[in-house]
């Protein structure tokens, strides 16, 4: 999901005295959480479904603040379908594989509280990300695995639907390079944190939405973001933790290659969570995120639902 500078005519014309951003396409915030270092059952095919709930009654500004709408109400709903394949192939210590995700945001509700609705916004299809990855050979100890962890080298394309007179669309309509790295620690056999961090290279959109005005090109800036979690099996099934995740803009988004300061994106969250394990090739995940400290975004609450099968 992708907001537009249409937010910074809309703050001018309301008095205001900055400058809004929400330049960022969608990465992974929370997606992942619990054992992400590794995979749960080995080499093979992996299919993993990813249902989002998303509802923000807070359009956040560069210092925080509320904008002067209305109304700030934003609320989405999306799936998303990976597909992973772990092969028996090694390269020194790490097994090669492939990995792709496609997400269709299926629900799309804003209100601004302005007359018409303002603020335009499409669901569709997302853009599809894909890459391979290198999953490292656990680091064993006496009572099992200390320590698991992964690289994979992430390439997110325009496929999804983009319309530059609407605000808000599944597509960020420009290639980016989201590379990460994932890893477990095992403190027992029964309690583990785990960890995720990306990096976000976006390119240039050549086609930007009417809210930027007569340009030729924006190029969102780059950042960094990642997601935690520690959790404890409760029984031998069910596993409940915290989970959380962080995402920091590093550098200034830029407009026909000038950069525009005071549109920095960042936001941090955290909640509870849940793993039901129905055997080693069956598992469902629920967690739930509260956001805090936002600038440049909306502000709010976000669910996601993961169920994982190796085949």
């Amino acid at each position: 999901m992708k907001m537009s500078a249409i937010f910074l005519s809309l703050c001018l014309a309301c008095g205001a005295h900055f400058a809004q951003a929400y330049d960022l396409p969608s990465v992974n915030l929370g997606l992942t959480s619990f054992l992400d270092g590794g995979l749960p059952a080995g080499t093979g095919w992996y299919f993993q479904e990813y249902a989002i709930d998303y509802n923000a009654h807070r359009l956040n500004d560069n210092r925080g603040n509320n904008v002067p709408l209305p109304k700030r109400d934003v609320h989405f709903q999306a799936l998303a379908s990976q597909l992973s394949y772990m092969s028996d192939v090694h390269w020194g210590s790490a097994a090669l594989g492939w990995n792709m995700v496609l997400p269709i945001v299926t629900k799309m509700d804003v209100d601004d509280g302005l007359n018409h609705n303002a603020l335009k916004a499409q669901s569709g299809m997302g853009d599809l990300m894909f890459g391979p990855f290198f999953q490292f050979d656990p680091i064993m100890g006496e009572n099992g695995p200390k320590f698991l962890h992964r690289i994979e080298l992430d390439v997110i394309a325009p496929t999804g639907d983009y319309d530059a007179h609407h605000d808000i669309n599944p597509s960020n309509h420009a290639w980016a390079f989201n590379p990460y790295w994932a890893g477990t620690y095992f403190f027992t056999p029964k309690w583990t944190a785990s960890a995720r961090l990306h990096y976000l290279y976006n390119f240039k959109n050549k086609d930007p939405g009417y809210g930027y005005g007569d340009v030729s090109d924006v190029q969102a800036g780059q950042a960094i973001h990642a997601n935690f979690a520690t959790e404890y099996a409760v029984t031998d099934k069910l596993r409940l933790g915290m989970n959380g995740y962080w995402l920091n803009q590093i550098t200034d988004t830029k407009v026909d290659g000038h950069e525009v300061s005071g549109r920095r994106e960042k936001v941090w969250a955290v909640g509870p969570g849940a793993m039901y394990s129905f055997s080693q090739d069956d598992h469902i995940f629920a967690n739930a995120y509260f956001e805090q400290d936002v600038k440049n975004r909306p502000e709010g609450t976000r669910l996601v639902f993961r169920y994982t099968h190796h085949f």
